[in-house]
């Protein structure tokens, strides 16, 4: 329906980086961060869900995903699709991935098939975010694009730093009052 207002955008975004953090520090990679993983309940209160494909940290499992569809793979991190070693900064970037459609309204790598997708997250860089929305600011802009670097070591290293930073550019927007600046 309404749109929703960038403050409050921001506002989900951290309580996703929040929930993941929790779980980061209890060891738990999610691994399949995407929308339909996160449910923003009545009250506004943000959850992630889904942790039925989460990895622990602690055990060097080979398994991989297996059943992956292509919504999902919209959101898989660049050491997903190649089968290499995750970590916490694989949810980053679904993370940022996430940020970005929630943003622009819009997946950053899209196709009608999966190996267009795997192949745009491999080796393109998405359109930016400004010339999509231009209400977006910069420092959310480069938050997000830090998240989506096809390389981990450029990355955020923990999910809190990204959560830091947004909370950075929230309190730039509301001011310490919590009025929302005009946008």
């Amino acid at each position: 329906g309404e749109p929703i207002p960038v403050a409050r955008k921001i506002e989900i975004l951290m309580a996703i980086a929040e929930g993941l953090g929790y779980a980061h520090a209890a060891g738990i990679i999610h691994r399949d961060v995407k929308p339909a993983n996160v449910r923003v309940l009545e009250d506004g209160t943000v959850k992630v869900m889904d942790f039925g494909i989460a990895k622990s940290l602690q055990t060097n499992s080979n398994l991989t995903q297996t059943g992956i569809t292509l919504g999902t793979s919209a959101y898989l991190a660049p050491e997903q699709i190649r089968g290499e070693a995750i970590d916490r900064r694989t949810d980053v970037f679904a993370m940022g991935i996430l940020s970005y459609e929630l943003l622009t309204y819009r997946k950053p790598f899209r196709g009608e098939h999966l190996s267009t997708i795997l192949y745009k997250i491999l080796n393109e860089t998405p359109e930016p975010i400004e010339a999509i929305v231009r209400e977006v600011p910069p420092a959310l802009v480069a938050a997000v694009n830090r998240s989506l670097s096809k390389s981990p070591a450029d990355r955020y290293a923990t999910i809190e730093d990204l959560r830091k930073d947004l909370h950075a550019v929230h309190r730039e927007l509301v001011g310490a009052s919590g009025i929302y600046a005009a946008l």
